[in-house]
């Protein structure tokens, strides 16, 4: 029952991506660490924020040389709301370095409605 409830919200939030009266907000929990040169921000699921699910999601990713996001991993956060980052990152580039770096990223989902 437990995955097929797990199966039923992932496929709700793939679905649900748009935002409104809602808003997600990015900070660095690593300070000192590979700057961001172009970032998108997460949508907040249309789920979530029907469901008044708000909180942080933490997203470790590792930065190639060139800045590119080569993986991300979900350290924390709702069910709701971590694909969503994880769309988000996927897409941000950092400035070159000399080497991979890894990073953790938090977001804060608040819903303003």
């Amino acid at each position: 029952m437990r995955s097929r409830w797990t199966q039923l919200t992932l496929s709700a939030v793939a679905v649900a991506l748009f935002t409104s009266g809602a808003s997600a907000q990015q900070s660095s929990t690593d300070e000192g660490k590979r700057k961001v040169k172009t970032k998108i921000s997460p949508a907040y699921p249309d789920l979530a924020r029907r469901m008044n699910v708000s909180g942080k999601v933490k997203i470790e990713v590792i930065i190639t040389p060139d800045g590119h996001v080569r993986s991300s991993r979900v350290i924390g956060g709702h069910p709701l709301l971590v694909q969503s980052c994880q769309d988000a990152v996927k897409e941000w580039r950092f400035f070159p370095a000399n080497e991979e770096t890894t990073q953790v990223i938090e977001f804060d989902f608040r819903n303003t409605e």
